[in-house]
């Protein structure tokens, strides 16, 4: 395998704080660090092969009790994450930081900070799993490619059990979302089949280590996510991982990131096909800024920013009912007019409900730092 540090930039889904926020929200990290970080763990330093540590017993009565959440922590804005991740320890089972790329068979490169130690063992010591992001830059035909040839299928295999084996990682997560992007059955099949293939070659070896693994998947709804098959990789992976978002998206109109007629539709097929204890839904902590009328892609907002923009151009808050979620609408400097659709704790809850319905305990978030406060009370009922 090849690894390599891939540029600093972060994807396109992700904006930076405000500089009055962020001010604000390093200092809180600040803060927060100080008061609790924990000591290093014993056998830290450098040196590739660790293995996952083994969790104490009160982290695993809090795992089986009130721990029912996951988040991901965004390379880009690590610290403000990670102090979120720690002030939020008894609620969060396992932290993905969002650290590596796939970026052919032999190689996956390592994010600004990827495999940091003080994170890592920071986490563990509050007894929450790290289980690192690996997300896929290739597309559909070449990851068709990878998936249905054997050897390069073994051949990458082996350079994601080398990312785990790095450091003292629990598990993996695989994010493999650009090779779902095409709309040829023909192709949507076989990346579905080679697929369910890597993700059972996998997981077997991760299991055979005493890791855990976990998939993240588009919501089976509406025609979209057919290259996920639910039912296999509910099978052999520990954790399927839905993407409760983007109902609209960056290039759609302006409309909510979710609904509760989405959730309930995509969850009735879920819980069909794979046994509710091992799903998760990943709600939203972000927004979309839309420039009403313009073809531009939307602006992203975190939960934090959007609000803090509805509070500077005096919006009214407005909660859709029908969708469960907030919006508003502002004029911006040049008279161009904005619509923002983004999630909070009060829209959060209502969908956390529709998961109650189905069965479903488990919930993430995307992602650490953007949240509004609140809904830490919200994923807490």
């Amino acid at each position: 395998m090849t690894t390599a540090r891939s540029s600093t930039r972060p994807p396109a889904r992700a904006l930076a704080l405000p500089a009055s926020l962020r001010c604000a929200a390093a200092l809180a990290a600040v803060l927060l660090l100080t008061a609790s970080a924990p000591a290093a763990r014993s056998g830290s330093g450098a040196g590739a092969g660790s293995a996952p540590p083994a969790a104490s017993a009160s982290a695993d009565g809090a795992r089986a009790g009130a721990r029912t959440s996951s988040a991901w922590l965004p390379y880009w804005d690590t610290e403000v994450g990670y102090a979120s991740a720690l002030a939020h320890a008894d609620q969060l089972h396992t932290v993905s930081p969002f650290w590596y790329t796939a970026t052919e068979a032999d190689t996956v490169k390592g994010e600004a900070g990827a495999g940091d130690r003080r994170i890592i063992d920071g986490l563990h010591a509050k007894g929450i799993k790290v289980v690192p992001t690996v997300i896929e830059t290739p597309g559909p035909k070449d990851m068709a490619a990878l998936l249905g040839d054997p050897d390069e299928r073994a051949t990458h295999v082996d350079a994601l059990m080398e990312v785990v084996r790095s450091r003292s990682y629990d598990g993996l997560d695989l994010d493999y979302e650009r090779m779902a992007e095409t709309t040829d059955p023909a192709l949507v099949e076989r990346v579905r089949t080679g697929y369910d293939r890597l993700v059972e070659e996998l997981c077997t070896r991760l299991h055979a280590e005493g890791r855990t693994c976990v998939v993240t998947v588009m919501p089976r709804v509406d025609g979209a996510g057919l290259a996920f098959d639910y039912a296999h990789l509910g099978k052999v992976a520990d954790t399927l991982r839905i993407m409760g978002y983007n109902l609209h998206n960056a290039l759609a109109e302006p409309g909510p990131l979710s609904s509760l007629e989405w959730y309930d539709r995509f969850l009735t097929y879920a819980v069909g096909v794979v046994p509710p204890a091992k799903l998760e839904v990943a709600l939203p902590a972000y927004g979309w800024d839309w420039k009403v009328g313009s073809t531009d892609r939307a602006g992203h907002v975190t939960s934090l920013e959007a609000e803090a923009l509805r509070e500077r151009t005096g919006a009214d808050y407005v909660f859709d009912e029908a969708s469960g979620t907030p919006h508003f609408d502002y004029t911006d400097d040049d008279g161009e007019e904005h619509a923002v659709w983004y999630q909070d704790a009060k829209g959060s809850a209502a969908h956390l409900a529709v998961l109650a319905r189905h069965g479903v305990r488990g919930s993430g978030l995307w992602a650490l730092g953007f949240e509004d406060p609140g809904v830490w009370a919200a994923l807490g009922r």
